[in-house]
């Protein structure tokens, strides 16, 4: 018996580099799952190939894309309309093409990382002390949920002090949020939750931060993740964290919320948590 291909969705994840990405693991996973036809793929695009790429799929029938880096800020530019949590992130990581022509924006990111943080790992958010290092796009995609959930303050550091201050004047709220540079650090107390949007220590380099900003008292959550674990989950080990993730779950999570998207359907995430490494 032949599949028809005409009528099987069809869907896919851009970046660049993107060979490593899990995403159509991740996407046919759910797709047995709740039995939808879909089929998910791998499109490579440089920079300049993007918007080419992108609207070539579109125009060939492709339902929806994740965006992955380095392009969530040139797929914000692309929609024609977009979800709240793009608008406050300023960055899209799911486009949906509609059968009007025009092209949906959304950004999952900091849902799938607040279920991942706030579900899978049970960790309280309200009155806690949150730092995140790094003010790219990583960090801006989870803020605006972050803030929502009332932590008791949350600091942004950043080794060039100039642009985690721009990024906490375009956020609004009544929650102690301030910025400082990688080594003023050093005079703060160790933080109760500690967020890695950052890649240092991918390349062999030791992490810029100041060891006395975790402790025992400190979850540590990397957004990056990998097979044999994070040059920051290390770190915080060596420096006495006591629990530290990679994000593998919010992968997964962020992956979830897109495809709910594109298909009206939540899928379980709890049987593909369970088979990687989290």
């Amino acid at each position: 018996m032949t599949v028809d291909d005409s009528k099987i969705d069809r869907y896919a994840v851009v970046g660049h580099p993107v060979k490593h990405s899990r995403s159509p693991m991740i996407q046919q996973f759910f797709a047995q799952e709740t039995g939808e036809n879909m089929s998910y793929g791998l499109l490579d695009a440089s920079p300049d190939d993007f918007e080419v790429v992108v609207r070539g799929f579109g125009a060939s029938g492709g339902k929806g894309l994740n965006i992955t880096v380095p392009h969530k800020q040139a797929a914000f530019g692309l929609a024609t309309e977009l979800g709240q949590a793009a608008v406050c992130s300023g960055a899209v990581n799911t486009l949906t093409f509609r059968t009007d022509g025009t092209i949906r924006g959304d950004n999952t990111d900091g849902i799938g990382f607040m279920k991942d943080l706030t579900v899978n790992q049970a960790q309280k958010i309200a009155g806690k002390r949150i730092l995140i290092l790094g003010a790219g796009g990583a960090t801006r995609g989870i803020l605006a949920p972050l803030l929502d959930a009332e932590p008791a303050e949350v600091l942004l550091a950043n080794r060039t002090l100039e642009r985690a201050l721009t990024l906490v004047k375009e956020f609004e709220t009544t929650i102690d949020f301030s910025a400082c540079s990688f080594e003023d650090l050093a005079e703060r107390e160790p933080f109760e939750i500690v967020i890695n949007a950052t890649s240092a220590g991918v390349r062999g380099e030791n992490p810029p931060f100041p060891p006395s900003c975790v402790s025992s008292i400190s979850f540590c959550y990397d957004l990056t993740y990998g097979l044999e674990g994070t040059p920051f989950n290390a770190w915080a080990r060596k420096h006495g964290s006591e629990r530290t993730v990679q994000g593998w779950g919010m992968l997964v999570e962020q992956a979830a919320a897109s495809f709910e998207i594109w298909r009206g359907t939540r899928p379980d995430t709890a049987d593909i948590l369970s088979k990687i490494s989290v």
